[in-house]
């Protein structure tokens, strides 16, 4: 199956790249014309056949100059990216990150096998093929965005103000997952939530299909809503303990402090105190890790708390911590109830009258 495989790839090079072994470069692949907006990114796709395999290289022509200009990886502040491979025939990937207005302009792929391709001086027997792609970047049209209190909840609201556009339909994105889609072509979208709480807030964005789509970003905004992943914990004498608090709020956790409920009050827990506590806290979760633990010091109640810029909230753990014994409890209770039992036979077979010897014994004594 490989080897068919490959054979037919084989026949499709030749029969589009040429004859024999001076087949022409050619193009299978050409990039496509592409609008984005300012800020966003693009990628043009060249691919190319021939025998041997062509080289690849991308030129680029803007709108205001007449020439082009060769463009490298890592051109424009690294703005600029490639990805080309020669294996059976030339692929080409041309990247641009973070588009601006003076990226606007012709790309152009061009492709050659000529051997005298890039000399100085020498004219090129066969010219460079190519194949060109428009990329028009245009700025983001303004999109007036509001959060209003409505009966039931609260009213989400964008306003795109660009009359231009044509709208074929809206959306309503909650992170990355849609909540909302219609196909209505009205400059004004909404989108009700119930109330503002720790399960509604988040990023919602308001995107108007359009070419290219325009889109706008709400943030529903709310203090930390922490909670504790177990309220009670167990671990055993000399082990390491770890407890666990999170927040499913917007936006995220921005310091997490632990401290441990005592007598005098609640002592801070700093990481890396006593080389046994140790704290780890990445957004929205945070992790304590108590090493070696010990029944009379480390039991007890420990409090999470996590801040943003809306407020602050805790939650509390119970840590019990079991000797190493514990286990061997249930097996010596056990063992304790097989030595009573035993005992009591004994020292019952012990104190038996002689009176107590079965009937059968006597009667086999009475015929002696």
């Amino acid at each position: 199956m490989y080897s068919f495989a490959l054979i037919t790839v084989s026949a499709v090079f030749l029969l589009l790249g040429g004859r024999g072994a001076d087949g022409s470069a050619g193009f299978i692949k050409s990039p496509l014309s592409e609008v984005r907006l300012t800020g966003e990114s693009v990628e043009l796709h060249c691919e190319a056949i021939g025998h041997p395999i062509p080289e690849i290289q991308w030129w680029f022509e803007a709108d205001y100059n007449d020439s082009f200009s060769q463009l490298w990886d890592g051109a424009r502040e690294d703005r600029v990216q490639m990805n080309t491979t020669y294996v059976l025939h030339a692929t080409s990937t041309l990247y641009l990150f973070n588009l601006s207005p003076e990226d606007l302009g012709t790309y152009e792929c061009r492709a050659s096998n000529d051997p005298d391709r890039n000399h100085l001086t020498k004219i090129p027997r066969i010219k460079w093929i190519r194949s060109q792609a428009n990329v028009v970047v245009i700025d983001h049209p303004l999109i007036v965005t509001s959060h209003s209190n409505a009966t039931g909840g609260d009213l989400l609201t964008c306003n795109l103000t660009d009359f231009a556009l044509v709208i074929s339909g809206h959306q309503w994105l909650k992170g990355a997952k849609v909540i909302h889609e219609d196909k209505d072509s009205s400059q004004i979208t909404t989108h009700n939530i119930t109330g503002v709480n720790a399960e509604t807030s988040g990023q919602y964005t308001c995107k108007f299909l359009t070419s290219p789509e325009v889109y706008a970003v709400i943030n529903i905004t709310v203090a930390p809503h922490v909670v504790a992943y177990k309220k009670t914990e167990h671990g055993n004498e000399g082990d390491t303990g770890v407890l666990t608090c999170k927040s499913n709020s917007f936006p995220h956790v921005e310091e997490w402090m632990w401290s441990m409920v005592s007598a005098d009050g609640n002592k801070p827990i700093v990481n890396g105190s006593e080389d046994r506590y140790y704290i780890k806290s990445t957004g929205n979760k945070t992790e304590l890790r108590i090493h070696q633990l010990e029944i009379e010091k480390d039991q007890g109640e420990y409090i999470c708390n996590g801040s943003n810029e809306h407020g602050n909230e805790g939650a509390i753990i119970s840590l019990h911590v079991r000797s190493r014994l514990a286990a061997l409890w249930p097996f010596l209770g056990i063992v304790a109830e097989v030595l009573i039992l035993v005992t009591v036979i004994f020292i019952y077979e012990k104190r038996r009258k002689p009176d107590d010897v079965p009937e059968g014994n006597t009667t086999f004594v009475t015929l002696l």
